[in-house]
């Protein structure tokens, strides 16, 4: 049983604890919030004695051996830190740094204090990843992937009418390069690895974060297309393209269903049974890596997180988008 420590009172932490609920060696121990009152909602809810308002009362505390941390980017680095040096396992959601500097300083936390820290990227860690992992030689020599995951905002409408919540704070590290894309360009990274040169445009909001943008991406014998966006929706399906066949991919975030569209016109379906919710499947790695005594997912590695935070950081850089974490 890994007991767990929750750093963030919010959807995707409540979407996280349906989904492992059916996780038997998952124990939510202590909740995190910086109100007292917050604090006791939230784990009420879940019937959970255990609160903090303090984070350094909360990693000296033995009753937990890791946490989720779900707080604003701009916490990740600092707060995973603070836990790592005291011993405990760090599962932080993406995107898990605000640039690749305070990447580094996660990274050598974990290594120096011996402890596991794995983005809690949830799609390379699917059943349907595994197939396109799988079934990718059957397409033939790969020419191009294509991502897309443009989703209108709920909070955009807030936007609209004057009021920026954190979602377009800057302040936060937020905004759909880093919110949206990632899940376009981490299965990238897993898949083919580091581009030889990056070309990225967007669109800055007046609050100083990127509404929208896309990138083009080199390596020796493809190229990559994504799209992001949080002020607009596209339905299109996102693609990996090869010669002898075309593998398409529907919600590239939890990748709902794949199939293979060969040149012959045959189609083949190569999805796979999902027996729980997508937030599953990340938790289940995190906790068997800890029970084998591994510091590092081979799956959501150090290095993917590497890459994907250095073409983030690239991207960034030629759309004018800085946020105060960078200085």
């Amino acid at each position: 049983m890994i007991r767990f420590g929750i750093i963030g009172t919010n959807w995707i932490t409540e979407r996280l604890l349906a989904a492992v609920s059916e996780l038997p060696d998952f124990k939510l121990a202590a909740v995190y919030s910086r109100t007292e009152e917050k604090a006791k909602d939230f784990a009420g809810k879940y019937g959970v004695g255990t609160i903090f308002t303090n984070l350094q009362e909360m990693a000296n505390s033995d009753e937990i051996d890791a946490v989720y941390i779900a707080s604003p980017n701009s916490f990740h680095a600092q707060q995973s830190i603070i836990f790592m040096n005291h011993g405990k396992h760090v599962l932080c959601e993406k995107p898990i740094a605000s640039n690749p500097a305070e990447l580094e300083q996660m990274i050598k936390a974990a290594q120096e204090n011996q402890v596991l820290l794995m983005e809690a990227l949830k799609t390379t860690l699917l059943p349907n990843f595994k197939a396109i992992q799988e079934n990718l030689p059957k397409i033939g020599k790969v020419r191009r992937y294509f991502a897309s995951y443009c989703q209108y905002s709920s909070r955009y409408d807030a936007y609209r009418e004057g009021q920026v919540l954190n979602a377009f704070n800057p302040k936060f590290s937020n905004g759909s390069l880093m919110d949206l894309g990632i899940y376009c360009i981490y299965p990238l990274a897993v898949l083919f690895g580091e581009p030889r040169t990056i070309k990225a445009a967007g669109v800055l909001l007046e609050s100083g974060v990127d509404g929208e943008g896309s990138l083009l991406l080199q390596y020796d014998e493809m190229d990559a297309v994504i799209m992001h966006s949080k002020i607009s929706n596209s339905y299109a399906p996102s693609e990996i393209q090869g010669e002898d066949g075309t593998m398409m991919i529907h919600q590239i975030s939890e990748a709902s269903r794949v199939e293979i569209r060969y040149k012959s016109g045959e189609t083949e379906v190569i999805s796979r049974p999902q027996d729980h919710a997508p937030m599953y499947y990340e938790v289940e790695e995190f906790i068997n890596l800890i029970k084998e005594g591994k510091r590092e997912s081979s799956v959501n590695s150090f290095k993917c997180s590497r890459v994907t935070s250095e073409i983030i950081k690239e991207a960034r850089k030629q759309i004018g988008l800085i946020y105060p974490a960078d200085h």
